[in-house]
């Protein structure tokens, strides 16, 4: 082991010791959820084990809460994505219903879309995926949407260079 994976995880080892209790609290107040606070405390210190690079902390608790927010964003988005998910399958035939194996893949691969894509204005979002889910044309994306095939064009490059260095990234 390095000097600096060690020096790292003695950094994030007296993170966890010092404030592991206080952002538990503060999570849990955010969630309302004991359990959902636990889960997500541990995922902080988890990701803070993977960086390779050191902290250099000035505040612990302002970093803490930093890192936090970012992974509640990440949290309510998805619980916004898996309710939707599941409005839309409960309008779906019953015979057409994916099982659940399925609409697991199916979850994770929104969320993975939705990952990629973050960073795009909404527009450029909304013709990529016409594109790719809907399955409509540059001409229909462009009236649907009240911009030129010109700009539909455009949108759908950077879109797509957006999946392609997104994908390239994980």
């Amino acid at each position: 082991m390095s000097v600096a994976k060690f020096t790292l995880q003695q950094e994030i080892q007296a993170l966890y010791s010092n404030h592991h209790g206080w952002l538990y609290a503060w999570l849990r107040k955010k969630l309302s959820c004991s359990y959902r606070a636990a889960d997500l405390t541990q995922d902080i210190f988890v990701r803070l084990l993977c960086r390779e690079e050191p902290i250099l902390i000035q505040e612990p608790r302002a970093f803490l809460t930093t890192v936090a927010k970012r992974l509640l964003a990440n949290h309510w988005r998805r619980e916004q994505f898996e309710r939707i998910y599941l409005e839309a399958l409960a309008q779906a035939p019953q015979g057409l219903a994916p099982s659940p194996e399925e609409r697991a893949i199916l979850l994770e691969t929104l969320l993975e879309i939705d990952r990629v894509l973050e960073g795009l204005p909404p527009l450029v979002k909304r013709t990529f995926l016409h594109a790719q889910l809907d399955g409509m044309s540059q001409a229909e994306i462009a009236t649907e949407l009240s911009i030129s095939i010109t700009t539909v064009k455009r949108y759908l490059l950077r879109a797509c260079t957006q999946c392609y260095f997104g994908l390239a990234l994980s």
